[in-house]
């Protein structure tokens, strides 16, 4: 074979290889990469509540975020802030870093589910799903249904979407 044949063969062959390979990947435009204009659709944070109020047909909720942490994570973080000393456990494998307590703002629909720990129900950890409304009662001090909580003081799971919260989960803590 002539040698510019042989070229020609091998070009061919590789164009073929590469449309080949185009046809099998997505489009770019069907990748999901990240978008600085564009947030995550739901994001999901651990905060402690500190104030839930209600302005007109939604409530404004004030939470210290914070991160859970469990593992070789929760170690690490625990030693770094001096909580334990290098070598010892963290108690039930999970540590709670909080460093600095601002305040973040966030709108709650009156409609978004809130699930608190209680006493007395099935299962080794019962929970019950609240209203929002009896959910604000709850953190000013009042038990208006005179519901058995568990640990009022616990943080809750929140799940965003830009700055809406559209569920709350109050996390156990042994």
């Amino acid at each position: 074979m002539k040698p510019s044949l042989a070229l020609l063969a091998v070009l061919v062959l590789t164009a073929s290889g590469t449309i080949a390979l185009a046809r099998l990947s997505p489009a770019p435009a069907a990748v999901s990469a990240p978008s600085a204009k564009i947030p995550p659709r739901i994001v999901v944070q651990y905060a402690h509540v500190k104030s839930l109020r209600r302005t007109g047909g939604r409530f404004v909720m004030r939470v210290d975020p914070a991160l859970w942490l469990t593992g070789v994570t929760a170690y690490h973080a625990a030693v770094e802030d001096k909580a334990i000393a290098p070598g010892d456990a963290v108690a039930n494998d999970y540590y709670i870093r909080d460093s600095d307590h601002r305040l973040l703002t966030y709108r709650v629909p009156s409609n978004a589910r809130v699930t608190v720990l209680t006493r007395g129900g099935a299962g080794p950890i019962p929970t019950t799903t609240i209203s929002v409304a009896e959910f604000a009662q709850i953190i000013q001090g009042k038990n208006p249904k005179h519901r058995r909580l568990l640990e009022p003081k616990a943080g809750f799971w929140l799940r965003i979407t830009v700055d809406n919260v559209l569920s709350l989960d109050q996390q156990y803590q042994p």
